[in-house]
């Protein structure tokens, strides 16, 4: 059966980030990720953590400025990079997190060969401070409808930029929104790509609510296939509640065990 973590920069934002991640945990989940959350000490975070009995799966890297979406991929921000990567670094180790998103950022179309260059470059560095610290490096193709003019688009380009890396702490983050969106064929690219693949998130096509079979993806199918092929992490809950409050739209996941803790 799949096990499914609660993505607090969607879910429960009706709340602030700490009363989020105790309502995720009153709500039955036993794992979160999201953002990374600025304004909250890890110390906070990690004792809310702690008094729900939760794992950390992954945060992301820090956003930039109010219009950008990560720096991993920005020519000319490389000190800006790794100064946020450090920043998150340390934050997901005292909160005993998992994995790291690396978000690539946007980069213009005469920019995209440079671009590609820096982000592997990037990675690379990343990977090994991450490795020592027992922390994975996550990579993820974001679809333009998602992040307008975002650098990391295609499977296969995230595929492409892995191995170019060469690391083995650096996997991809398999958004099913997003893959639908660019390229479809969900079970057939995900077998392709399997052991790259380190992460699952899911929401709805075409109006990114809760994934379930009111829209283009068939998820009960797809969750069925993905236990089939033996995958083994989590899927992440990453969409945006269709109801105000959050844990009203849950009733699909009733049928995956996720039920509200007494």
């Amino acid at each position: 059966m799949p096990r499914f973590s609660a993505h607090l920069g969607y879910l429960f934002k009706e709340r602030p980030l700490i009363d989020r991640i105790d309502a995720a945990a009153a709500a039955g989940f036993t794992a979160i990720e999201g953002r990374f959350p600025d304004g909250v000490s890890a110390a906070d975070y990690k004792r809310a953590v702690d008094r729900n009995n939760l794992k950390v799966l992954g945060i992301n890297t820090p956003q930039g400025g109010d219009t950008e979406f990560g720096l991993g991929a920005l020519p000319g921000r490389q000190d800006e990079w790794r100064a946020g990567f450090a920043q998150t670094l340390d934050y997901v180790e005292t909160v005993g997190g998992l994995a790291i998103h690396c978000l690539a950022g946007k980069a213009a179309p005469e920019q995209r060969r440079e671009a590609e260059a820096v982000f592997v470059e990037n990675l690379k560095r990343a990977a090994d401070e991450a490795a020592a610290r027992d922390i994975k490096l996550y990579i993820e193709p974001i679809c333009g409808r998602g992040i307008p003019g975002y650098f990391l688009v295609e499977l296969e380009h995230a595929a492409d930029i892995v191995a170019k890396v060469g690391s083995d702490n650096v996997f991809i983050q398999y958004d099913l929104f997003h893959m639908q969106i660019v390229g479809g064929d969900l079970i057939e690219r995900f077998k392709k790509y399997q052991p790259l693949i380190a992460h699952v998130q899911c929401s709805q096509v075409p109006v990114r609510h809760e994934p379930n079979e009111d829209g283009e993806i068939n998820y009960p199918y797809v969750f069925a296939e993905l236990d089939r092929l033996g995958y083994a992490h989590w899927i992440g809950c990453e969409y945006i509640p269709s109801t105000p409050r959050t844990e009203d739209s849950f009733g699909w996941l009733r049928r995956y065990g996720v039920v509200p803790r007494n």
